[in-house]
């Protein structure tokens, strides 16, 4: 058994499928912040990896887990008590993925109508700036962040291909296409963490709307949005070269053992680190890039080489639940606590260990190296 193996076994027996769904054991910001359970986009990630594993080795401990834990949110009428449709919080969509895959699985209604509710009372209704880009949430007025096109747009994909919806697929490769044109930078050819259409917001640049800086783990989170949807629509798209752009820009920002830094664009900057978080998601995005014909054998071997980098230098495996080191807690802008876009802001929030930002990442891209190119 090879390490990367082992790690994904005893994740999946000693860390998922013995956690209580409304403590699991993975999500740190709970956890370090006393937050009560509810639907949340953290949980939803590892029950996309955990989806992704009962693909590949049909273990029905793992399905069950999947519907225990989301049995434990979402009712018989497909409503989610815990969530507030009304906040606009792409983050909330997430896990409407996993309630296409449940159904899919089962053919339980529930699920049908849960991810039925959250298209009719949250996307339709989810405010856009005049580009008709999304929101970010409603507490973010006319603001776009990366982070929220993982969040939602793969969903939407994943609807409008269910229903026939031909707008709606161009829909989601416009905002995907419009967050390249407003976010990327010519220079690095990486895309920073937020937008302010109004230009007003205290992080934002007065002339461009941009925020100041290029946070690995907002850069992640794009590469897998792109990858997904690529995925799901098949067909020859625009945004396959948009991923494969990134993807290589990304790559060129690799250490030399293969991680990406916290913040990347700066790797000799004093503080900076290797993130695994951001990293898992790079190599993920990679390898199923590759699968799909989408980029070249040396976008494949960065990303296997993220993966090694991480296997082999940022997890404990000495004990029964592996330990998963150099996860960024969170990263934001605005809001309560001041978050300006700094690089000293990003490199002073927390690092933590085997949260599931960074331990779902790693099953995911774990899955695409078992799956046939």
């Amino acid at each position: 058994m090879t390490k990367a193996e082992s790690i994904a076994e005893k994740y999946t027996e000693a860390f998922i499928l013995p956690s209580d769904p409304l403590r699991p054991m993975w999500n740190m910001e709970s956890i370090i912040c006393g937050k009560t359970p509810r639907w949340n986009y953290v949980d939803n990630c590892m029950i996309t990896a955990v989806l992704m594993m009962y693909d590949i080795n049909e273990n029905s401990r793992l399905l069950d887990y999947a519907i225990k834990f989301t049995d434990a949110y979402v009712e018989d009428d497909g409503s989610i008590p815990t969530m507030n449709y009304a906040d606009y919080n792409l983050d909330n969509i997430n896990g409407g993925k996993n309630l296409f895959r449940l159904w899919s699985i089962t053919g339980e209604e529930k699920y049908r109508l849960g991810f039925e509710k959250l298209w009719n009372e949250q996307i339709i209704r989810q405010p856009r700036l005049p580009s008709g880009n999304f929101w970010h949430k409603a507490i973010y007025p006319n603001q776009v962040w990366p982070d929220g096109a993982y969040m939602a747009l793969p969903f939407m994909a994943e609807y409008a291909k269910l229903h026939d919806l031909r707008g709606v697929i161009e829909d989601v490769q416009r905002q995907l296409t419009d967050i390249r044109k407003i976010m990327r930078d010519p220079v690095t050819g990486l895309y920073y963490h937020g937008y302010d259409d109004t230009n007003t917001m205290f992080w934002a640049d007065r002339i461009t709307g941009l925020s100041k800086e290029i946070w690995l783990r907002s850069n992640g989170w794009l590469c897998a949005a792109l990858a997904d949807v690529c995925e799901i629509l098949t067909e020859k798209i625009p945004i396959r070269n948009q991923l494969n752009e990134l993807l290589t820009a990304l790559s060129g920002y690799c250490t030399d053992e293969g991680m990406l830094m916290q913040l990347p664009a700066y790797p000799s900057l004093k503080g900076n680190y290797p993130e695994t978080s951001g990293t898992l998601l790079f190599a993920y995005s990679a390898l199923k890039a590759y699968r799909l014909g989408i980029c070249g054998e040396n976008i494949r071997q960065s990303g296997l080489k993220a993966f090694e980098a991480v296997t082999n230098g940022y997890i404990d495996n000495s004990g029964d639940v592996p330990v998963m080191q150099n996860i960024c807690l969170v990263g934001g802008l605005g809001g309560e606590s001041g978050r300006d876009g700094s690089a000293e802001y990003y490199l002073s929030e927390k690092v933590i260990e085997n949260d599931g930002k960074g331990v779902a990442p790693y099953l995911m891209t774990y899955t695409e190296l078992m799956k046939k190119v």
